[in-house]
């Protein structure tokens, strides 16, 4: 199993003082994932929590939507030529009776930790129609100070973050702002599928009453994530895309951004933020 974290000797200059000291820093490898043994994407991401990983991406993709479709999730062995198991080779099996998809070059994408998904057909093979689509049974009610705080809470649960400085973090809040799970990883996009790969394999999906709270910007396909699990509320320290807010306001998603202290943006979705009722203007 890969480290989290690994060792670099590096020179240090601090106000011209020179110093040679090794740096944790955060570890970045491979992984591919299979569906019934046949190669279907590749992420670079940090070692750790792979088997949701990989159940989480197949909820962004469309593929499954509960815990039961799932057979199994193992490492391939001798993922090597020489038989040797790197644990980067993940294969989902699929429970019998589950839709296999037809995997062709469209549908075989290759992820990266600074963009995400890459290599799309077009938006319309992003746009998968959720399963969970996102409800208001009742409304989720979050006030402003409620959000404010979450942060701050987010970056307390950051462990590994603390040792490197050079991971991206989200986490799942409750309506009343309790922390449900948080992870870590180089990149943010595995960090909620994660998330939303421990929900499915605990039977919690859909997150139909959590807040997704990303450290950094929302991009359309954190935006898409968030649908795909039924998430009503998500959140982001930074700023949104266009293609985010307008996926935001199509799926009935609220979306929040420039969560820093007191203020915030937000973008669609309104209704889900409980206002004090302000004085009329005379």
């Amino acid at each position: 199993m890969g480290r989290v974290t690994e060792r670099r000797r590096t020179l240090r200059i601090r106000d011209g003082a020179v110093s040679s000291r090794p740096d944790t820093l955060v570890a970045e490898e491979p992984l591919e994932i299979r569906l019934n043994g046949k190669p279907l994407a590749i992420t670079m991401r940090t070692p750790g929590d792979d088997f949701a990983l990989a159940a989480g991406f197949l909820v962004s993709e469309g593929v499954i939507a509960e815990g039961d479709e799932v057979q199994s999730i193992v490492y391939c062995a001798g993922a090597t030529a020489d038989g040797v198991n790197t644990y980067n080779v993940v294969d989902v099996k699929l429970a019998p009776g589950v839709a296999v998809p037809d995997i062709t070059l469209e549908r075989n994408v290759y992820t990266t930790s600074s963009c995400g998904l890459c290599g799309k057909a077009s938006l319309d093979a992003v746009r998968t129609t959720t399963r969970h689509p996102v409800a208001d049974a009742p409304p989720v009610r979050i006030t402003p100070e409620l959000l404010s705080a979450l942060p701050d809470r987010l970056r307390a649960s950051q462990r590994v973050f603390d040792r490197t400085g050079g991971l991206h973090a989200a986490a799942l809040f409750s309506e009343e702002g309790e922390l449900l799970d948080v992870r870590e990883d180089v990149g943010r996009h595995n960090a909620v599928d994660k998330l939303v790969g421990r929900a499915l394999t605990d039977g919690r999906l859909p997150l139909s009453r959590a807040v997704l709270l990303v450290s950094g910007r929302a991009s359309f396909e954190l935006a898409q994530k968030a649908v795909m699990a039924g998430i009503p509320v998500l959140a982001a320290v930074s700023a949104p895309s266009s293609l985010a807010v307008d996926l935001a306001a199509e799926s009935g998603l609220t979306l929040v951004g420039f969560l820093r202290g007191p203020s915030m943006n937000v973008y669609a979705g309104e209704h889900r933020i409980a206002l004090e009722a302000t004085a009329p203007q005379g």
